[in-house]
């Protein structure tokens, strides 16, 4: 028995599946793509937050860069392979800024920010500068030079392969940066009074506003410029109004630490006002040198006393200001040390200006077996400043001759008293000798 039904109606299915999936193969191609024939990236940038610096100001600049690149046409349902970069996207982006002239240094080099795609996408970058305490105010422009790679269009040469290749880009933009006008100063001169080390004294200071603006409720201010010796006492001067062009006084104490020598140091010197717009603002700094004399120094000038063994005397030795300033109240003292016995060890030497001399006197014991040579004895000199704060010089060193004994001292004296008792004896003695010879 033959069953031919099922057999038949089983291969026209089959045939009628096979041109079911013919048709739909030609209709839609296998894993199609979507081909953009056109578009580049194209970049604007803008400074992002604080757009207005002061002369000599340190800062640092936000810009923002967006890439408004967009497609100029796309093909649908082209090639089988989705590209991995559209041509809008700007690969290795490399942002750098740079100034003309000599108003902005840029202190930032450029900088790698990886791939910005297109249609509007952004990013930050910051750099930081130094805005010249020279410029004068108005507006800058800063150029941001932008590099970067971006895909070419290119036709898919199969259906499994397809072709990476970039075009070498650079684009400048120009960012505008504004400088404020600002009052700055100009030191004209700083005449100290009485800066020592160790003490206090005065610093004078002459100033002119050599900028646009005019400083409204202004204060000169006197600051420590890093481990200078110098350190201001009263750092503030309040001196209201500062027009451009004024010139103006001021007056500072400062104390000199004891560490100072004699050559001079550097402060720093400002200014803060009232702008124009009701901004409190501090200039840019100056710094100035101020001469400062060291430690007040005091020699000894006169010889060397010379002192018999045995004597008891009063010795002078005069001292000397090598300093350069005047000095109050002075009074020295002396140490003692063997073989030499000081009594009174104390002098007053009085007020002594710079170059000034007097003398110190002081009661002294030599002893009678002291070595007949030269000793150096420790003194020093107190004094007080100008402002009354009491000061202790180094030591001063005092030197003493030990000579033999002689005629000058009280053992010579009786020595030769002695003699002299001898000699009349014997005169007496031989008197009576001839006489008694005589008479016989």
């Amino acid at each position: 028995m033959t069953h031919t039904g099922f057999s038949g109606s089983s291969g026209t299915v089959m045939v009628i599946l096979a041109l079911l999936a013919c048709i739909a193969l030609i209709a839609t191609p296998t894993s199609a793509a979507t081909k953009y024939l056109g578009g580049a990236p194209s970049f604007s940038a803008t400074v992002s937050g604080v757009n207005e610096f002061i002369p000599g100001e340190d800062t640092m600049i936000s810009i923002l860069v967006k890439n408004s690149g967009t497609f100029d046409l796309k093909q649908l349902n082209r090639g089988s392979i989705q590209p991995e970069d559209m041509p809008t996207t700007a690969k290795f982006v490399t942002i750098g800024l740079s100034s003309d002239s000599d108003a902005v240094i840029v202190k930032t080099d450029p900088q790698m920010v990886g791939d910005l795609a297109g249609n509007g996408d952004t990013i930050t970058v910051k750099f930081n500068v130094k805005i010249s305490s020279n410029v004068t105010a108005g507006e800058y422009q800063v150029p941001l030079s932008i590099g970067y790679k971006y895909p070419r269009v290119e036709d898919q040469g199969a259906a499994d392969v397809f072709e990476f290749t970039y075009n070498q880009a650079k684009q400048t933009l120009p960012l505008t940066i504004r400088i404020k006008p600002q009052a700055k100063i100009d030191v004209i001169e700083t005449v100290p009074e009485q800066l020592n080390a160790g003490s206090q004294g005065w610093l004078n200071v002459k100033i002119r506003n050599i900028g646009p603006e005019n400083g409204e409720k202004a204060a000169v201010k006197l600051l420590r410029n890093g481990n200078s010796p110098i350190i201001p006492e009263d750092s503030t001067q309040f001196i209201g109004s500062f027009p451009s062009g004024s010139m103006i006084d001021c007056r500072f104490k400062v104390t000199v630490l004891e560490d100072a020598v004699n050559q001079s140091y550097p402060v720093d010197i400002a200014i803060t006002y009232t702008n124009r717009e009701g901004q409190i603002v501090t200039s840019s700094t100056e710094t100035v040198g101020v001469p400062v004399n060291g430690k007040t120094a005091f020699t000894v000038t006169s010889p060397a006393p010379e002192v018999p063994q045995g004597a008891a005397m009063t010795i002078e030795v005069r001292y000397q200001n090598d300093g350069g300033v005047t000095v109050y109240n002075t009074e020295a003292r002396i140490e003692s040390h063997d073989p030499v016995t000081i009594k009174d060890n104390n002098a007053f030497l009085g007020d002594l200006g710079p170059g000034e001399a007097a003398v110190a006197r002081y009661e002294i014991q030599a002893d009678a077996a002291a070595d007949t040579k030269m000793y150096t004895f420790d003194s020093k000199i107190r004094f007080r400043d100008a402002f009354g704060n009491s000061q202790m010089s180094d030591t001063v060193p005092v030197q003493i001759e030990i000579v033999p004994a002689n005629l000058g001292t009280s053992a010579g004296v009786i020595a030769l008293g002695g003699g002299f008792i001898v000699v009349i004896v014997l005169c007496a003695a031989l008197l009576v000798y001839r006489k008694k010879k005589e008479s016989r």
